[in-house]
């Protein structure tokens, strides 16, 4: 995801609260490149950006990658802090798409490790495995909840064989997958933390995107059967990860697309205009100044919302309010660095408590020993809010000392081991998908599939929630569909210079 605003974006500096506006292009240290005739502008310094623009690099295209923050990655990068390494939340890489994992690991050259999977969720003051391990979940729950468990799902099941309910919200497929009892325990709190809406507003394409073929006899089965499981990448048991953090994939296809092409940081796009067929320009302002750019193919992997806002002249009145009804999920990244070896030795902690401000922490160290100095680690917490939400405003102090207290009450970490803190505000962190949602993304798309040298990509560019490998994959396949455009004008460009009879066609191609 690209965090690309038309505003100046602080999100991503650890000394926020007291950031003045003359930071507002930290790290600008380029003026804006000019664009050329048959070059390809890209919105969006993210992994769908960032990988759209490498493979049109690797093809000998011309690229201008424009990306609003210091750095490049959205929230796939890797935050440097007093030598700490994290990430914006802890991202994992797996894919059943051979393809996908050989271009990451040849991105990579072999600076990857294959880390084991340990999560666990708190819940009613004990810890259970995640994905579910049944003896697990036996013991904890006990008899009597375990069996009302088995006798909800069975209920549900045979209910669905007579008559298959309709399936319109996230609680309605949990509770047919899973049945009510397990919706209770495991599924509600957690889903409405996360997504701040109640689980009957919370679509059920959410859940097809994300957990697609899980039910509770896939969980159990996986538990006593890995292989059953092995094309569930939500059951998976281990994933790739760079040695120095996600964001070190990220700055390997920077670098990629630098051998040919820019990449411009701290670089705002202030209006995209058009003529209702194409995208025409675009404008860029960075601490050097205002640039006006005109480019043949356009790539858009900043938020879908800020993309219509941008547009000049603006959309129809409809397509603006079918905009301004999708709604993303902001994010508060908060990380303590404590004066210790380890906390835990889990990859995730989920916390699904309500009395927890934050939803889900980790520790950096048990993905990749690299992420601290030796004999030190950090702890990465989750608090998932909205901007208007008072968690949003409150001071860094308050919000460290928060994190820290619960921290101390779980009995993870000692309060004289904090020996340093970074917190981050990310705005629209993830798409959320609302029962709803749908005929309003359907217009907006329908509306920019008339602007013929357009693509959108990546989880914020398309309103979907992509993993990485889709994310990526979506801005591979933006690449190869302007690489294909590109030959089919180069070729009726070099005919037409033979037979000027030609040039008719060529330009009917070239809108087309």
């Amino acid at each position: 995801m690209a965090l690309f605003s038309p505003l100046p974006n602080l999100a991503l500096d650890s000394n926020r609260q007291a950031a003045p506006k003359k930071n507002a292009y930290a790290n600008c240290h380029h003026t804006i490149p000019p664009a050329s005739e048959l070059s390809t502008i890209i919105l969006g310094g993210g992994l769908a950006g960032l990988a759209s623009g490498y493979v049109l690099s690797e093809a000998g295209l011309k690229v201008t990658v424009f990306e609003g923050a210091p750095t490049v990655g959205g929230l796939s990068k890797t935050v440097s802090h007093n030598g700490f390494l994290f990430d914006l939340g802890g991202h994992r890489f797996l894919t059943n798409n051979k393809e996908i994992e050989k271009f990451v690991l040849r991105i990579l050259q072999g600076e990857v490790l294959n880390v084991p999977r340990r999560s666990k969720i708190y819940l009613l003051n004990k810890y259970f495995d995640y994905p579910l391990k049944p003896i697990n979940a036996f013991f904890g729950l006990g008899l009597g909840t375990t069996s009302k468990i088995v006798a909800d799902y069975c209920k549900e099941r045979i209910k669905n064989t007579f008559s298959p309910p309709a399936i319109v919200s996230l609680e309605d497929w949990v509770v047919s997958q899973f049945g009510r009892k397990m919706f209770d325990i495991y599924f509600r709190d957690y889903s409405e933390k996360v997504w701040g809406i109640n689980c009957q507003q919370i679509s059920q394409e959410w859940v097809a995107q994300r957990i697609q073929g899980l039910s509770l006899w896939a969980a159990v089965k996986n538990a006593f059967c890995k292989l059953s499981g092995k094309n569930l990448l939500t059951l998976s048991d281990d994933f790739f990860y760079p040695t120095m953090g996600i964001g070190q994939l990220s700055d390997r296809l920077q670098e990629g697309i630098e051998n040919h092409n820019p990449v411009s940081t701290s670089t705002r796009i202030t209006a995209i205009r058009h003529d209702s067929a194409r995208i025409t320009e675009v404008t860029a302002v960075n601490c050097h100044g205002q640039k006006i750019l005109t480019g043949d193919e356009f790539i858009s992997s900043i938020p879908l919302t800020q993309l219509v806002e941008l547009l000049d002249p603006p959309p129809p009145a409809e397509i603006i309010n079918a905009a301004r009804s999708l709604k993303y999920r902001d994010l508060i990244i908060v990380t303590l660095m404590l004066n210790r070896e380890q906390v835990t030795d889990l990859t995730w902690m989920y916390l699904p408590g309500k009395d927890i401000p934050f939803g889900r922490i980790h520790e950096p160290k048990n993905w990749s020993p690299r992420m601290a100095p030796p004999g030190q680690t950090h702890i990465v917490a989750e608090f998932f809010c909205f901007k208007d939400d008072a968690i949003w405003k409150e001071t860094d102090e308050r919000l460290q000392a928060m994190t820290t207290e619960h921290l101390v009450k779980l009995g993870f970490i000692n309060q004289d081991e904090v020996i340093d803190c970074c917190i981050l505000r990310l705005q629209k962190a993830y798409p959320i998908f609302e029962v709803g949602y749908q005929a309003h993304y359907d217009a907006i798309m329908k509306y920019l599939k008339e602007f013929a040298n357009l693509q959108v990509v990546g989880r914020s560019g398309k309103f979907k929630y992509f993993n990485m490998d889709h994310a990526m994959e979506s801005g591979i396949e933006a690449a190869n569909t302007i690489i294909s455009k590109t030959v089919t004008t180069k070729h009726l460009r070099e005919a037409s210079r033979s037979d000027p009879r030609l040039s008719t066609n060529l330009a009917s191609q070239i809108q087309s």
